[in-house]
């Protein structure tokens, strides 16, 4: 071997995280990037679950937040409605957010969390020991969890501790026979959960154009659709963007969550930006009713081909033309980046139009093809796909109305 053909894969490592350092260097200065959300005091999760393992039913301990959904599931059905309503208005941050508990007490709960979180952010707003800029962001949160807590709202999960989490259903998941679960990219929080301004790219405007999508594409399926922002994502660009560090804990999530969801209905993810790096986590782990797994915008799935996934649900991929994910190196290099890209050709996903969704944040755009074809796969309508090529691939080998 010669001096230079050893030196060559030592070149391609330096080149390979110089691309990725110029072009995170650029999309810090392209829009990539947010204001940090600076946390707000308020209810603790570290104190609610303390006091959740204090307490007693029949001086029999509580299930731990860790417990398998179906333990938790089985604890609430041996307790009646009256005690299980006391439990969910005694410990709400924890009853809220506890997969397996059924979900009208969940949200319950969480109304009630909600309440208490508004009532420690009202004091804030007019606080001049506050800068000007915690009075804003005190009045941002107290907006947040007023417009959280309108009549006919169901949050599924909510934990305003630092920048906050939350899952809202359109629907009525417990009748529903197909889910839609909307998984977001970086910078997503409590504060970017729903916007006045680019409603379609925060998760709650993404869902409500999804649930409305599907409805009219299948008006006699009973659908419901998960906003679900229940998970710490990057903000901004920075390490924790360009590694799968909290994808990996945001997985554990995801998994938990469609293992708890009522029924047996028929599931399907739809991951954008670094929700697919999220998804692609979690894929292995995916329980069967998982059918399907969409992603838009990605900037990878941390595996070189979509057989590497390593799930029965078929996975496919989009991007508009207009996106700058584009420009990013689809690479792994020493943990750095997320690997191939899901619209290569080579990577094997099914390929679908986004036609009209311009750019990154417009792929729920009412009116575009990456909508109408999410609302297909949805509700099962595979024949009304749009594929991405002319000759159709992405249909091969599925049915019109598979699983419908």
């Amino acid at each position: 071997m010669t001096s230079a053909e050893a030196a060559s894969p030592t070149l391609t490592v330096v080149r390979a995280l110089l691309a990725l350092a110029v072009v995170f260097v650029l999309l810090a200065t392209t829009g990539w990037t947010t204001i940090r959300h600076r946390p707000a005091p308020g209810p603790s999760r570290e104190a609610a679950l303390a006091a959740w393992a204090r307490d007693r039913i029949d001086h029999r301990p509580l299930p731990g937040p860790g417990s398998p959904s179906r333990t938790v599931a089985a604890f609430f059905a041996g307790l009646g409605h009256a005690r299980a309503a006391r439990l969910a208005d005694r410990h709400p941050l924890v009853v809220g957010n506890l997969d397996g508990v059924p979900v009208a007490l969940r949200y319950r709960a969480n109304r009630v969390s909600l309440g208490h979180a508004l009532a420690a952010e009202r004091g804030r707003v007019d606080d001049t020991r506050l800068s000007s800029e915690g009075r804003h962001e005190a009045r941002r949160r107290f907006d947040r969890f007023t417009s959280l807590l309108r009549p006919g709202r169901q949050i599924l999960s909510f934990d305003p501790t630092g920048t906050g989490r939350a899952a809202e259903v359109l629907g009525d998941l417990e009748r529903a026979r197909r889910v839609s679960v909307i998984v977001p990219g970086v910078d997503t929080n409590l504060l970017t959960f729903q916007k006045t301004h680019g409603r379609y790219a925060a998760p709650a405007g993404m869902a409500e154009a999804l649930h409305d999508a599907e409805r009219r594409s299948a008006p006699g399926t009973r659908t419901a659709v998960i906003a679900w922002a229940d998970y710490t994502a990057p903000a901004g660009v920075g390490v924790d963007a360009m590694t799968g560090r909290l994808a990996e804990v945001g997985a554990a999530r995801l998994v938990r969550l469609t293992e708890a969801l009522p029924g047996d209905a028929r599931v399907v993810l739809f991951c954008h930006s670094y929700g697919s790096v999220l998804c692609g986590v979690a894929a292995p782990r995916l329980p069967d009713r998982v059918t399907d797994l969409a992603v838009a915008g990605s900037p990878g799935m941390r595996v070189d081909r979509a057989a590497e996934l390593a799930t029965h649900a078929r996975v496919w991929a989009m991007r508009d033309a207009d996106d700058w994910i584009a420009d990013v190196p689809h690479m792994e290099v020493a943990g750095i980046g997320h690997g191939a890209d899901p619209v290569a050709p080579e990577f094997g996903a099914r390929l679908l139009s986004a036609r009209r969704a311009i750019g990154h944040s417009g792929y729920f755009e009412p009116g575009t093809d990456s909508l109408g074809n999410f609302a297909a796969i949805g509700v099962g309508a595979y024949g009304n796909l749009v594929c991405a090529r002319a000759d159709g691939a992405c249909h091969d080998g599925i049915s019109g109305a598979e699983g419908r």
